[in-house]
């Protein structure tokens, strides 16, 4: 046997010893499944306020500016005497309601203001001494706002359960700001948040 022969049979036994080699892989072009990060329902609203902004306050109508400017004035109004819902001043809000008597005054108030801007409140314009007449006529007219609808316009009529006043202004965090007449026996500015302190809606007149 010649040595070429016993090296090639060598070779052939060293190759039967040996494992094959593992076929190559080829890259996966399948994208690894990645760990789900859990979003809470909280950090999904802690980001969704802090990209919300409060809806912009919007102008005064005419109408409406005109009625901020009439009450404005009327600003210090007092009863007299205090508790009587009379002085000579409150008699002429009166005036502008049809078959009014000395009684609660908002809704004297704000028929006035209306009358005086020249939007009286009523469909023959004779105002109402009720703040759930006003509000009844308001839905019936197409005028009330509820309150869900998005943030008042200066000029327009705030109501609440057995109150009403006029907005005199909107800020940009959305408190609203008031003059109601029969606050506190006497017109005065008030100021709520902005849910206008639980008001049902407001009627806008222009």
């Amino acid at each position: 046997m010649s040595f070429d022969v016993v090296l090639a049979r060598m070779a052939q036994l060293q190759a039967l010893f040996t494992p094959p080699a593992a076929p190559a892989v080829a890259p996966s072009t399948v994208t690894p499944a990645t760990a789900a990060t859990p979003t809470s329902f909280a950090s999904q609203l802690q980001r969704a306020s802090s990209t919300a902004t409060l809806a912009t306050p919007q102008p005064a109508s005419n109408a409406g500016q005109a009625i901020v400017n009439l009450v404005s004035k009327e600003v210090g109004v007092s009863e007299e005497p205090k508790g009587s819902n009379d002085s000579p001043r409150i008699a002429q809000y009166r005036q502008a309601t049809a078959g009014s008597g000395v009684g609660p005054w908002c809704a004297y108030f704000t028929s006035w203001a209306a009358r005086e801007a020249g939007v009286p409140l009523g469909d023959a314009g004779q105002g109402f001494g009720r703040v759930d007449d006003v509000w009844a006529w308001a839905e019936r007219s197409g005028k009330a706002v509820p309150a869900s609808g998005g943030p008042p316009r200066p000029g327009d009529l705030i109501v609440w359960d057995e109150h009403i006043g006029v907005v005199e202004s909107v800020g940009a965090d959305g408190r609203i700001n008031t003059i109601e007449g029969n606050s506190s026996d006497s017109v005065a500015r008030r100021g709520y948040g902005a849910d206008g302190g639980g008001a049902i809606g407001y009627v806008r007149l222009g």
